[in-house]
């Protein structure tokens, strides 16, 4: 997964219209990151990144895809992974479920270990 290519990103806000308008989630976190804490969300696929290069052919390339983690990172890669693979609709969310339970998004498990004074929704230009 070393090439990189430069990857379309939205923020939890746009991708919560996107997925009420048929977008699927691809969460590129480990099982157990999934079962602590979830996107509760229709469209959702785990792949994990550890996983990821064996197993993204079963991502739709007639579909939107948004790539989700915990804050960004490894969904990036995983975008930029399928950009190189011939997908062309896919986006990479900024921010991940952190941002995700800041805004308040539905989630299925706890949020406690994400909240906290460190939000970075206080800065300027919040999605």
């Amino acid at each position: 997964m070393a090439n990189q290519t430069l990857v379309k990103e939205i923020c939890p806000t746009s991708t919560q219209v996107r997925v009420k308008e048929g977008a699927i989630l691809i969460d590129v976190r480990e099982r157990n990151e999934v079962a602590a804490l979830a996107y509760d969300v229709p469209n959702i696929i785990n792949i994990p990144l550890s996983e990821f290069e064996d197993r993204y052919t079963e991502i739709p390339k007639d579909k939107e895809v948004i790539i989700v983690c915990k804050s960004g990172g490894r969904s990036l890669r995983a975008a930029g992974f399928l950009i190189n693979h011939g997908y062309t609709n896919v986006t990479n969310m900024e921010y991940g479920i952190t941002r995700w339970v800041q805004k308040g998004f539905p989630t299925k498990g706890d949020t406690s270990h994400l909240s906290g004074s460190d939000s970075c929704c206080n800065s300027s230009g919040c999605c």
